[in-house]
């Protein structure tokens, strides 16, 4: 028995895709019907179906129109060669989509940008480079930052994730205090212990002091970054609690 030919709402019937795009595809010869009526309707014998489900699987994979007409010219074996390299471009897409998912998700509840991986596997240096290049760039000339670059080369890797933990601590403590005066004791105490966790990288006069308090103060980075341990007026009770230091 013969198969009859398909007309465009038959072929929109079985595979989903809209009369629009069989057109677009027959404009661009990707998928052209196999036959023409007299007053011009699209007819499409069965077999070529296949062809069709071809360009769509394809479609899915993320191949552009162009990149599946080359394709379809293709032996079989040349097409299973193309698709085991589309195979893995999928997957480190995935793998990037899922650090990048992560990421949101650690921003999202709360985590500052500057811990997040969001750059891993990008053009893109990661945040904390990005910071290291433009302290550096501003810096560098500086025997304070020879110093403190000095200090840091010399650290491993777990010395210096060591440091910024304490150092961060130390943050979490002063948050903490927000209720209370930044002249308080107490307050004073833990910016005391600021002051001797940065003498560790370097020297530090009250000029630098009042440098870096300014910096916190006037940064929006460091604005979104101290916000992770108290609401956004914790920078500027910080930048008031290192002053009072200096000064008394």
């Amino acid at each position: 028995m013969k198969k009859p030919l398909l007309a465009v709402k038959d072929i929109v019937r079985i595979t989903g895709i809209t009369s629009r795009t069989l057109h677009y595809y027959d404009r661009i010869h990707l998928f052209k019907p196999t036959h023409l009526t007299e007053k011009g309707y699209r007819l499409y014998d069965p077999s070529s179906l296949e062809k069709l489900q071809t360009i769509l699987f394809l479609r899915e994979l993320d191949f552009s129109l162009k990149e599946i007409a080359d394709i379809l010219k293709l032996t079989r074996q040349e097409q299973k060669q193309l698709l085991k390299k589309q195979r893995q471009t999928l997957l480190s897409r995935k793998q990037r989509l899922e650090t990048i998912m992560k990421a949101l998700e650690e921003y999202v509840s709360g985590k500052d940008i500057t811990h997040l991986q969001i750059f891993n596997g990008s053009s893109v240096l990661p945040l904390k480079e990005q910071y290291a290049n433009e302290a550096r760039f501003i810096y560098g000339e500086t025997e304070t930052y020879k110093e403190f670059n000095e200090t840091l080369e010399k650290l491993s890797p777990d010395d210096k994730e060591q440091r910024f933990q304490s150092m961060e601590e130390i943050f979490k403590q002063i948050a903490s205090c927000v209720d209370q005066d930044p002249s308080s004791d107490e307050v004073q105490r833990l910016v005391g212990e600021w002051e001797n966790n940065l003498m560790q990288f370097m020297t530090c006069d009250a000029e630098l002091l009042a440098c870096i308090a300014n910096t916190y103060k006037s940064d929006a980075r460091f604005k979104n970054y101290f916000s992770q341990y108290s609401n956004e007026d914790f920078a500027d009770f910080l930048y008031s609690a290192i002053m009072h230091h200096i000064n008394r």
